[in-house]
């Protein structure tokens, strides 16, 4: 794990992830610092380990029209490793998280319908382990920022 970010660190990271294409001169004004500084920030964030790599954000209008749904997962947990590798076989569910509370799991899903999306619900509902799902439609992207 690298050291822990300074104040500045930080800042310059929450700027970049609204905009990795920021030239470094308006980086070092919104920050009020030397242009010099950002740099010199910028290479030991890398040295270190923390930036990977700057991306591109390309538009994806297909995306658009895919339907998108968040789906909790209460299960057994002695059948956790189980029932995620039965959701990593399925090409729509995009990400599985671990979550607190009353769920287990929670899965991003990508389908082309609604029929589509309700029958891999159905066989997340079958694999054994899974107790209970609670699935809910996402309407519209109001923010998105890279990682």
């Amino acid at each position: 794990m690298p050291d822990a970010l300074d104040t500045l660190d930080q800042q310059l990271i929450a700027a970049l992830k609204v905009n990795a294409r920021l030239p470094v001169a308006r980086l070092a004004r919104a920050l009020g610092c030397a242009r010099s500084t950002v740099q010199l920030r910028l290479k030991a964030l890398e040295d270190r380990g923390v930036l990977t790599g700057y991306t591109v954000s390309l538009a994806r209008p297909d995306a658009a029209r895919r339907i998108h749904a968040i789906v909790l997962i209460a299960i057994d947990s002695k059948h956790e490793s189980d029932v995620v590798k039965a959701l990593a076989r399925r090409h729509e569910i995009d990400r599985v998280y671990s979550v607190s509370g009353r769920y287990d799991l929670c899965a991003m899903i990508s389908t082309e319908s609604t029929q589509e999306l309700d029958a891999v619900i159905d066989r997340m509902r079958a694999v054994k382990g899974v107790n209970e799902t609670f699935s809910t439609l996402l309407l519209s992207t109001k923010l998105e920022r890279p990682a």
